[in-house]
């Protein structure tokens, strides 16, 4: 069906052919990057993240969009830092067919690629589709690393119920729990990193700003307080100089009666006005050359969470809502 979309064919070798061309003009390309990231072996709780990207091109405008098509995924495999090279080899023969020293677990294709393409192509923006958030680990740490080399000060604006702030989930340092925190040491300071929407955690927000530096605003500090916490983060950003932003946005950053379709939804969440608000404050002032979208899981219906569950659809439509104000913010800037 998305095939027919885009291409009014079902055929590979068609499909396939026209996607390479279209990579020809890429180096004009004015419009936001789509790249999917299919994976959902750093999830912990509930699986399904790995069809984000197909839903929610689904629902989306593709006029609005370069397409970058996806990361190819194993879907037994997180990163090749965990593989023997045993392992490597069978995969390698299997992505490529030939010889190689290319990566073969998703996040570690992710990384390679986004070094490259950015190293490549500087000025391009990239809106990744998730997948699970461990996908933020690689794309956020090379576009991060990308945007230092060119001498600019970043901060990660991060949407999402949960603070992703551990070390190591059951003994794994990269997983949907932790890529936040290892984006820590990429930053000029811990304080780059704010997070919007917090409401599940075994520990406050004074004990998170206190242990890692960051800047938290709960769900109930914006509800409480939209206006006051959205000035505080643009002074903060004004006052630090930053030039570029990176948005990370976990889909339970929102109230679960709009975003149920996720593994873990959450009560008392953000409605997707005011996180659009918030995203096109925040890019009105400065230039947002990265985003992504994660852990919307559109076969989930989490029934347990509420007795009214909302269908799979109403999580796609809030993200669409979310990726349109990404789009809108990243045609501001050139």
């Amino acid at each position: 069906r998305l095939h027919n979309k885009l291409y009014q064919s079902t055929d590979n070798k068609k499909i396939t052919a026209a996607w390479k061309r279209s990579y020809e003009s890429i180096a004009t390309n004015t419009k936001p990057c789509l790249l999917g990231i299919t994976s959902d072996t750093g999830g912990g709780i509930q699986r399904g993240a790995n069809w984000g990207p197909l839903f929610i091109r689904e629902a989306l405008d593709h006029n609005q969009f370069f397409d970058l098509g996806d990361v190819r995924t194993i879907p037994h495999l997180l990163h090749d830092k965990y593989l023997n090279p045993q392992t490597i080899s069978s995969c390698q023969e299997a992505l490529y067919q030939e010889q190689t020293d290319l990566p073969v677990s998703a996040l570690s294709i992710s990384e390679y690629f986004y070094t490259n393409f950015l190293k490549q192509y500087p000025e391009q923006k990239i809106i990744a589709l998730g997948g699970d958030h461990s996908v933020s680990y690689p794309v956020v740490k090379s576009w991060i690393r990308q945007k230092r080399s060119e001498g600019k000060r970043v901060a990660i604006i991060h949407f999402d119920a949960h603070t992703d702030l551990m070390d190591k989930r059951l003994g794994i340092d990269i997983c949907f729990a932790s890529w936040a925190y290892h984006m820590l040491d990429e930053l000029t300071s811990p304080q780059d990193l704010i997070q919007f929407g917090i409401r599940s955690s075994g520990n406050d927000r004074s004990f998170w700003e206190k242990q890692c530096g960051v800047q938290q605003y709960w769900a109930k500090d914006i509800i409480n307080n939209k206006d006051q916490t959205l000035n505080k983060t643009l002074d903060y950003l004004s006052e630090q100089k930053i030039d570029e932003i990176y948005i990370s946005f976990d889909i339970d950053a929102l109230d679960s009666k709009y975003a149920s379709a996720t593994g873990t939804p959450e009560f008392e969440g953000l409605n997707p006005e005011v996180c659009c608000q918030y995203i096109e404050a925040i890019g009105e002032q400065f230039k947002v050359s990265g985003a992504d979208l994660v852990e919307v899981a559109p076969f989930v219906k989490s029934t347990h969470f509420q007795l009214d569950c909302p269908e799979p659809e109403t999580t796609l439509n809030s993200s669409r809502v979310i990726i349109e104000a990404f789009t809108k913010v990243m045609n501001k800037w050139p």
